[in-house]
């Protein structure tokens, strides 16, 4: 099983992907946002790679049941329905809704793999949903890092540290045999590095900062719980949706997922 990793969206073409098996990571906050909608009831995510796109789509589709959701510099898009923030995504918001898409680094790196054998988005809040799918898998991966398109390098550290882990739980797995990149290897180093304290790491990335900066502390800290939204959100044609198999453990239990004002 040969894995490779991108450390950013922003040099990879839609092409390069083509009939390959991707996992889009962005940490903060595209994939944990993506998980929670879906796991809260979300119908479908759509993601688009500009706002235009998503005005176009929203204009032919039935209002009273599409919400439009996205960011640009980390706060809502003017003329949106949501912003970027898991905690806006609760069930009372979103359940039946189709949601169009639109972040500065995470949907595109969605967007961009519309042309895969297989596309799952992970994150720190559904690692071992898609570990586990991808030993049971079992055949070469490309985990796409979507970065952070404001730095030069477009590295962001919370993505790699993620793919790091999925690597990680993957070597430990039963019957699969690894075959890693280098950028792979190093994603795995950092992890051991920077993996004994997830929220520590998330808010002292740079991303992380940021956020809290603006006032979104509380997402840091949702986006640091490993495993606490079980879902598999996978590409659906050109939608994403839960894999069918994981509906039942999707449904949503009394407690504290994405609730506003945690």
């Amino acid at each position: 099983m040969k894995i490779d990793l991108t450390f950013s969206v922003t040099n990879i073409d839609e092409l390069q992907l083509r009939e390959k098996n991707v996992v889009v990571i962005d940490v903060l906050r595209s994939s944990t946002t993506v998980a929670t909608a879906l796991y809260n009831g979300a119908r479908e995510i759509i993601p688009v790679p500009s706002i235009e796109s998503a005005v176009k789509i929203s204009g032919s589709l039935f209002g009273d049941v599409t919400l439009r959701g996205g960011e640009r510099g980390g706060k809502m898009i003017q003329g949106f329905n949501l912003g970027n923030s898991p905690l806006e995504y609760n069930e009372a918001t979103v359940r039946g809704k189709s949601i169009i898409y639109c972040t500065t680094n995470g949907s595109l790196a969605m967007a961009k793999s519309r042309y895969a054998r297989s596309m799952v988005v992970a994150a720190f809040v559904n690692l071992s949903m898609v570990t586990e799918f991808l030993a049971q898998l079992n055949d070469d991966v490309v985990i796409l890092c979507a970065g952070n398109s404001t730095v030069a390098n477009g590295f962001s550290l919370e993505d790699v540290v993620c793919g790091g882990m999925i690597v990680r739980k993957l070597s430990e797995a039963k019957n699969v045999s690894l075959d890693l990149s280098d950028s792979a290897l190093a994603a795995q180093s950092l992890y051991k590095s920077f993996g004994r304290s997830v929220v520590k790491m998330l808010k002292n990335s740079t991303h992380g900062k940021y956020l809290a900066g603006i006032g979104y502390d509380n997402d840091i800290a949702f986006s640091a719980k490993v495993d606490s939204v079980p879902v598999l959100p996978a590409l659906n044609g050109n939608v994403i949706k839960i894999r069918k198999e994981e509906q039942r453990v999707a449904e949503p239990e009394p407690g504290p997922v994405a609730k506003p004002n945690e």
